[in-house]
């Protein structure tokens, strides 16, 4: 005998659900965006077709499909699906869905997969009850996580699991998805809604790539307007019987909040990395957006300088040995005015960084000097190099009187020479690690060192 009281409830409950729910895609066919995995040729595409799939995370930001990804995985395999929040599962709960999973399984032969959102807060007790099922089989675990996985999940499930990343919707899939809503019965039955193309494209900016901030905008608009400001566009009568809507650039703004910006720990690196790639490649207005990006999200002034402080050295080097004395400036001040005057400060100094010469000379001769030494045997000092102080010989005699090695007498000061250029040993074999640019500020500095490693090849080709 049906439930009634059931089945009311679940209509109530369909008739309340907001427009991104109604309409959510039931097949691969429909989802938009996320081509980079579901083409024929991908392999979560193939992992789907050939239902040969296993424990899969999926992560990304907001609004980007994960969990109607994991229902139409569900019912393109025929699978059974329970979707639960990893923050709030219990162990008793794990146990239940596994005893269902075993009872389905036989009865029917319909395996069981299990959705969990925010699965980064998958406890190791709960997962220790979890995993003996995943590896064989009986059910098959699918996580959803805005964090990254790597970082955030834990290192059991990641080296059971396959990973998959969901992107923001373009602004042209955003505009797609709004013409499908538009266009599909379940959306608004019995209204006539048209939309400029102005007013998608505010919402395909403002929602920046999130489906479901897109289609909450849809719906505000359509719910929001009266059906007398719909009419034939100069006051007279409505052009069908059917309530008709018409989507205007203003309502499209009034019915989206302003975007907010997308920074979560990811976002904190990328757009960091951005950064630094952009001044390094000599690109001081992709430089200041990227700085724009992350003082709009709130990041921390002191953070930029530090990585500012850091490129300076590593990118730009003795190219101009100016750069990391203005970035240690720029760091000192921000500490000392603070926002939002210090935005000038960081721009001043990223704008010259990017205008600046480059090289990574330096950089690449210290960590090849450190990889000698870590992998290498360890060279000794030479002689005549050492303090002479703390480098005595016990006498002939064996007295114990300590006598000046005169090894160090061979030390050659170099400020004795009208050049300061000895052509003499430092190192004790022939090697390599700095070699300077002929760029800016390092052109001098290799001529420089042509010279003394001319000098020096002179004098250990000259006979005694």
């Amino acid at each position: 005998m049906p439930d009634l009281w059931q089945s009311n409830r679940e209509s109530a409950v369909e008739a309340i659900a907001p427009l991104a729910a109604r309409i959510r895609p039931t097949s691969i066919s429909q989802i938009v965006g996320q081509s980079h995995l579901l083409a024929p040729d991908k392999l979560l595409r193939r992992m789907i077709d050939a239902d040969a799939l296993t424990s899969v995370i999926l992560h990304g930001p907001p609004g980007t499909g994960k969990t109607t990804l994991a229902e139409v995985i569900a019912k393109a395999t025929s699978r059974r699906f329970v979707r639960e929040n990893a923050a709030s599962i219990g162990v008793k709960r794990i146990r239940e869905i596994i005893d269902d999973a075993y009872r389905i399984l036989g009865d029917s032969g319909k395996r069981t997969i299990l959705f969990l959102d925010e699965i980064h807060r998958f406890s190791k007790s709960q997962q220790d009850v979890l995993l003996a099922d995943v590896e064989r089989g009986l059910i098959t675990l699918i996580g959803a996580t805005t964090e990254n996985p790597l970082f955030a999940v834990n290192a059991a499930l990641i080296s059971r699991s396959t990973l998959f990343r969901l992107e923001s919707l373009s602004e042209d899939e955003t505009i797609e998805l709004i013409d499908n809503a538009i266009k599909n019965p379940l959306a608004f039955p019995n209204k006539h809604i048209t939309i400029t193309d102005e007013a998608k494209r505010v919402w395909a900016i403002k929602s920046e790539g999130d489906a479901r901030r897109a289609l909450t905008a849809l719906e505000v608009a359509v719910l929001s307007s009266s059906g007398e400001s719909q009419s034939g566009g100069t006051g007279g009568p409505p052009v069908s019987s059917e309530p008709a809507i018409h989507i205007t650039k203003p309502l499209a703004e009034n019915s989206i909040q302003q975007k907010l910006a997308t920074y979560g720990d990811d976002g904190h690196y990328d757009a960091a990395s951005a950064m630094i790639k952009s001044i390094r490649g000599s690109d001081p207005d992709a430089a200041l957006y990227w700085i724009a990006r992350m003082l709009d999200a709130g990041e921390d002034p002191r953070f930029i300088c530090r990585r500012l402080a850091i490129l300076a050295s590593e990118d730009i080097g003795n190219a101009d040995p100016r750069a990391v004395v203005i970035a240690q400036s720029c760091w000192d001040l921000t500490e000392r005015i603070g926002m939002p005057e210090a935005r000038i400060t960081i721009a001043q100094c990223a704008t010259y960084l990017a205008c600046c010469p480059k090289s990574n000379a330096a950089y690449i001769a210290i960590d090849a000097a450190l990889d000698d030494v870590r992998n290498s045997r360890v060279l000794p000092v030479p002689m005549h190099l050492r303090d002479k102080n703390t480098s005595p010989q016990a006498s002939a005699d064996g007295s114990g009187d300590r006598v000046r090695n005169l090894e160090t007498e061979h030390y050659e000061y170099a400020h004795n020479s009208t050049d300061q250029l000895t052509g003499q040993d430092y190192l004790g074999i022939e090697k390599r690690y700095y070699e300077p640019k002929d760029i800016g500020a390092e052109q001098i500095l290799k001529h420089h060192l042509d010279e003394a490693r001319a000098r020096k090849q002179q004098r250990q080709s000259t006979p005694p």
